[in-house]
C-alpha cells in the first residue's frame, strides 16, 4: 500500500509513497481520488466530465447478488471533458448486494455514483502508480481497489497526457488545434507522381484542360484519351 489517510481531532495526514518524483500537486489530488474523480476532473476543468462506456462483460445473473452468488463484471470507461478523454478506467466489479447490483447494473450508475447513493464511503487501497511515454504524451496511471460491504472495484486508471494538469482549458483549445491540423494535412489532394495532368492546367500540347469538376480518376482518365486520341489523328495525318 502507497497511500495512508489518517485523522484525528485535530488534523488529517493524507500520504502518498513510492510516486514519481515529478508528481505535480494536482496530479497528487487526482491520485488520492476515493471514488471521486469525475467530481475532482469536473472541479479542476471547471466543465462537466461524462463517462462513456467501452465495453462490459458480466457474469450470468441467475440469482439476486449475495456472498454466496456473487455477480463480476469486468468493464472500460473513458472520462470524456470537451469531447477529449482525460482519463481511461479499466475495472474488475464483484457485486454481493442486490441493492449495489441494482444501481450499477440496472440503473448503470457509474462506480463512484454508486458508492455515493447507496452514501458508503469506501475503503480505498493504492497499489501501484507509474509514469510513462507513449505517442510522445507524458502518461500517468494509478491501480488501486475501492470497496465496501457488497461491492469490491478494482481499478486501473489512465491519464493520457499529464499536460492536461499543467496547462488546464489551453490544453483543450491546443489538442483542438492538433486534430484539425491533423484533418487538414489528410484531406489535401495528393496527386500521383505518375499523373502530370490535373483541373486548370495546360497540356504540353498547347491546349487547355479545365472541366470545372472537382478532381477525380474519371477526369484524369477522360484526359489521357483524349490526347491518346489526338496523337493518334496527328500520326495519321
Amino acid at each position: 500500500m502507497i497511500s495512508k489517510d489518517s485523522f484525528n481531532s485535530a488534523s488529517t495526514h493524507v500520504e502518498l509513497s513510492c510516486i514519481p518524483e515529478d508528481t505535480t500537486s494536482v496530479e497528487r489530488i487526482m491520485l488520492a481520488a476515493q471514488g471521486d474523480l469525475q467530481r475532482l476532473m469536473s472541479s479542476f476543468f471547471a466543465r462537466p466530465i461524462f463517462i462513456e462506456l467501452v465495453y462490459a462483460n458480466g457474469s450470468p445473473r441467475l440469482q439476486p447478488a449475495s456472498p454466496e452468488h456473487p455477480i463480476t463484471q469486468s468493464r472500460q470507461v473513458h472520462l470524456m471533458c470537451a469531447s477529449r478523454i482525460v482519463c481511461t478506467a479499466t475495472s474488475n466489479v464483484t457485486i454481493t448486494n442486490p441493492e449495489f447490483e441494482r444501481l450499477f447494473l440496472d440503473d448503470k450508475y457509474p462506480i463512484g455514483q454508486t458508492f455515493r447513493k447507496m452514501l458508503r464511503h469506501p475503503q480505498f487501497t493504492l497499489l501501484d502508480v507509474q509514469a510513462q511515454v507513449v505517442c510522445g504524451k507524458r502518461e500517468l496511471r494509478r491501480t488501486y481497489t475501492l470497496e465496501t460491504d457488497g461491492f469490491l472495484c478494482e481499478i486501473l486508471e489512465v491519464f493520457p497526457d499529464r499536460d492536461m494538469f499543467i496547462r488546464g482549458e489551453a490544453w483543450f483549445t491546443e489538442s483542438k488545434l492538433e486534430v484539425e491540423k491533423s484533418c487538414t494535412v489528410e484531406s489535401q489532394d495528393v496527386k500521383p507522381w505518375w499523373l502530370p495532368i490535373s483541373k486548370g492546367n495546360t497540356l504540353n500540347w498547347g491546349f487547355g484542360c479545365t472541366y470545372g469538376l472537382e478532381p477525380s480518376p474519371l477526369v484524369y482518365y477522360h484526359d489521357i484519351w483524349f490526347v491518346s486520341l489526338y496523337l493518334l489523328l496527328l500520326y495519321l495525318i
